[in-house]
């Protein structure tokens, strides 16, 4: 199926696939509208029925081999289906007060993405900016290894310029973390609206997000290594976060 394998196909004709009964549901909870179903009978016996699809809504049953050819992945609960894409701009993004707000700018595997929108549903962060994205948002790889996190979480593709003034307009204080020149993450306070910024391992955060910053900070390093993974280091600083702003000490 080329929406799977295509991020230009995605892109020209706005549809992507979601593979998975758990991807889907997470999918149509967040009022992702379905273009076609297509699934396995002695899997899924009554599509209609498990995701609450209008009667009218073509549901495909197609043969295994023919299935093997459309799936991406080996093991994925007998249905795919193909949706209309969202608007994932910064101004269709809805905040409470004193957001906490996740930046990922310029990661390139689509398993570092979804790591960390994993992190971002599990801490309930209040938005997702991909700044400067290198990977397509409806890569299957991601949406695989956010575990559907990708439509629960709001999440906006924008480029760092715009999340950067964007934030400032909102008044949220920017964390940048970096490896040179940063004060231990501990000793930050997140209580208010804050935004976390993590960059790519190989190069780091552009200047704007450390210029722009209230403050750069870094996960002080024990061992040999001067660096975790940058899934691992988001997870670190949002739940330190978390932490602050459920703690009654």
């Amino acid at each position: 199926m080329a929406l799977l394998e295509k991020p230009k196909e995605r892109r020209n004709s706005a549809l992507f696939a979601v593979e998975g009964a758990r991807e889907l549901s997470m999918a149509l909870a967040a009022d992702y509208a379905p273009q076609a179903l297509y699934y396995l009978p002695h899997i899924v016996s009554n599509p209609h029925q498990q995701f609450a699809l209008p009667p009218e809504f073509l549901c495909q049953p197609v043969a295994p081999n023919v299935y093997k050819k459309m799936a991406y992945r080996e093991s994925t609960e007998g249905v795919i289906a193909v949706m209309h894409r969202k608007e994932r701009s910064l101004s269709a993004l809805n905040l409470p007060p004193r957001p906490l707000v996740l930046v990922i700018e310029a990661i390139e595997k689509p398993g570092n993405i979804g790591a960390m929108l994993r992190t971002a549903d599990a801490a309930q962060v209040d938005a997702v900016l991909v700044c400067d994205p290198l990977c397509d948002l409806y890569n299957p790889n991601l949406i695989r290894a956010s575990l559907g996190a990708l439509f629960t979480r709001q999440v906006a593709a924008c480029c760092s310029t715009e999340a950067v003034a964007w934030l400032q307009q909102q008044g949220i204080d920017i964390y940048a973390a970096t490896l040179q020149n940063a004060v231990s993450y501990h000793s930050q306070d997140y209580r208010l609206g804050c935004a976390i910024a993590v960059g790519s391992e190989a190069h780091g955060l552009s200047s704007i997000w450390k210029e722009a910053a209230r403050a750069c900070i870094q996960i002080p390093m024990r061992g040999s290594l001067d660096s975790l993974n940058v899934s691992v280091s988001a997870a670190v600083l949002v739940f330190e976060a978390v932490r602050q702003r459920t703690s009654k000490v």
